[in-house]
Formats: C-alpha cells, sequence, structure tokens
C-alpha cells in the first residue's frame, strides 16, 4: 500500500521520479524501489516524503488519520508499521534467494544427468547407417548437441555451484 500511495501522491502533484528524488537528495531508482515496492524509505525520509507530497506519514502509510504534527506515539507507530514492512520484505528477498538456489540446484543435477546419459550412449549414434536420411539427421542432431553440451554445460555447472554457495553465503 505504501508503494501505490507514493505513486498516486507523486503523479498527482505533477511529478516525475526524477524530479521527486532531486527534492529528496536520493537517486531517482530509490523512489522506483519505493514504487516498486523493492525498498521502503526509513523513517526520517518518510517524514520528508510526506511533506513534499504536501501529506501526513498516517495517510502514506495508508490510515485515513489526518493528524497535526507527529509526536513520540505517532513515530513509534511510524517504526513499528516500517518495521512490519521491512519484515515482508525480508521474507520476499529470503523467497527469491531460495527460489534461485533451488533452480541452480535443479540445473545441476539437470547437468549431472545429461553427461551420465551421454556418458552411458557412448557416442554410439556414430556407427549408425548415415546412408538413410532419418538417422542421418538424428546423428548430426545428437553430435552436435553432444559437441555443444560438453563444451558449455561445465562452464554453466561451475557458475551454478559458485551461484548456490552465493545464495547460502548470504544468509
Amino acid at each position: 500500500m505504501l508503494n501505490e500511495n507514493i505513486r498516486n501522491l507523486r503523479k498527482a502533484k505533477g511529478l516525475s521520479q526524477e524530479e521527486l528524488a532531486i527534492k529528496l537528495n536520493v537517486v531517482r531508482q530509490t523512489v522506483s524501489k519505493w514504487e516498486k515496492s523493492l525498498s521502503v524509505p526509513d523513517s526520517s525520509m518518510l517524514v520528508s516524503l510526506a511533506e513534499e507530497l504536501d501529506t501526513s506519514v498516517s495517510t502514506l502509510l495508508g490510515e485515513t488519520i489526518q493528524e497535526e504534527g507527529l509526536n513520540e506515539k505517532d513515530l513509534k507507530n511510524i517504526s513499528k508499521k516500517l518495521e512490519v514492512i521491512n519484515l515482508q520484505f525480508a521474507k520476499r528477498n529470503k523467497r527469491k534467494i531460495k527460489t534461485i538456489r533451488y533452480l541452480l540446484i535443479f540445473l545441476c543435477i539437470i547437468i549431472v544427468a545429461v553427461f551420465i546419459a551421454l556418458i552411458a550412449m557412448n557416442s554410439e549414434y556414430l556407427s549408425w547407417d548415415f546412408n538413410n536420411s532419418e538417422s542421418a539427421i538424428a546423428g548430426t542432431l545428437l553430435h552436435g548437441f553432444e559437441f555443444l553440451f560438453v563444451r558449455f554445460a561445465p562452464f554453466v555447472f561451475i557458475v551454478s555451484v559458485i551461484g548456490i554457495v552465493l545464495t547460502y553465503r548470504k544468509q
């Protein structure tokens, strides 16, 4: 909801992301991340953002109650809401990392399985009768696949293993 409120209020004021970023002394990508729910502004930035958009912090956070000025109780409520939002982002990021890790593990398993299948085949297709057009096409395709796979799969495997290690390291 915060991201939608920021986007809607910014557009209602006729500001581009770049213009709002300049007013807040941040880069445009920061405003874009807020609007895409990839990050949230901290509490002091949220107050500045509300001032630039001529609204209250509670409105930005989705509350309908309008209050004059912020006291300590309001700041604590804002901090709690931001903490909840940050926890949601952390959970989402953990899920993304976990999904990427499992995809990389799956890719490694597929590469190993194909290597085992190619070893078991022992390039048997090379002894086929290539005078027969169907076996010639199939043999050529298998040979081309094996040729490319054997040359590129090790690199993909190494990059995947590095990716798996890096996803475990970020925890």
